[in-house]
């Protein structure tokens, strides 16, 4: 499969590939659901601790939406997270023609972490609970989730998070996974970095604790990446019932991890638990 042609600045030698706003290809080896399923390779439905999560619609998936690898032609060492909230775009760096770029919403201007921190934890179907500083910026929007959500499908965090640390304190920042596909290659979450599941599944494999992650600034951005510089539109905030998250018809089944399934091909594309 091709893909249709990127910023030469960003990528050379390409290859082949809700609700809340979170923030206070399927894992490697795994098997692919046949093109015919409608779904771009690493974005079919696939099976997770216990869940299957849903493919992603090829509407949301459209070029640059997508993950790719090759040559990194940024400016940060190999190893390190790089995020281009001005673009939409992570990348991890690596060797060679191996890096790999993925699309990401982020939060509306003035929301976002900027500078450099470290992954210092991985966790795999995060709970969630908003800080003090979002209830009281947005009550309506995070007060009825004060007492948190649980790490499952009714968590914002999706189904990996990746904490950044700074100076040894936690900065509550977190690039995580989402159900709100819409979000992605958009602004609008309350600061954090959000990626498809299937996107951040990959991502969690690849990620060693302790790897460095630097945020573009605006004069950065506009340096490496000119051409994709301002991509995406601002999404309003959206109020979440509680009774979805905290009713008697919530789905609160608890992720099952180290399933065997973990990383396989589903044949459906219902977000329902086994």
């Amino acid at each position: 499969m091709s893909f249709d042609p990127l910023s030469r600045r960003s990528f050379l030698a390409m290859s082949g590939f809700a609700a809340l706003s979170a923030c206070a290809p399927a894992a490697p080896g795994s098997v692919q659901p046949a093109p015919s399923a409608g779904f771009l390779p690493g974005y079919g439905p696939i099976f997770d601790s216990g869940y299957t999560l849903p493919g992603i619609p090829g509407h949301y998936t459209q070029s640059p939406n997508r993950r790719i690898t090759g040559q990194y032609l940024g400016e940060q060492a190999v190893g390190t997270i790089d995020v281009d909230p001005y673009s939409k775009f992570l990348y991890f760096v690596r060797e060679g023609s191996n890096s790999v770029r993925y699309p990401v919403g982020v939060g509306r201007a003035g929301l976002a972490f900027a500078g450099n921190g470290t992954i210092q934890l991985k966790r795999k179907w995060p709970g969630w609970t908003p800080t003090q500083n979002m209830i009281r910026r947005e009550p309506e929007v995070y007060g009825p989730f004060a007492k948190g959500i649980p790490g499952g499908l009714r968590s914002p965090l999706g189904a990996r998070a990746l904490y950044l640390y700074k100076g040894g304190r936690d900065t509550y920042f977190r690039i995580h996974g989402t159900n709100d596909m819409e979000s992605i290659g958009n602004s609008g979450s309350a600061g954090c970095i959000r990626m498809f599941n299937q996107d951040i599944i990959d991502l969690f494999e690849l990620v060693p604790i302790g790897a460095p992650v630097h945020v573009r600034t605006e004069a950065e951005a506009l340096r490496v990446d000119p051409e994709n510089f301002g991509r995406g539109t601002d999404l309003p905030s959206r109020t979440v019932d509680p009774e979805l998250i905290y009713g008697p018809d919530a789905n609160t089944q608890e992720p099952v991890f180290d399933d065997p399934r973990d990383g396989m091909a589903a044949t459906g594309g219902d977000n329902v638990p086994l």
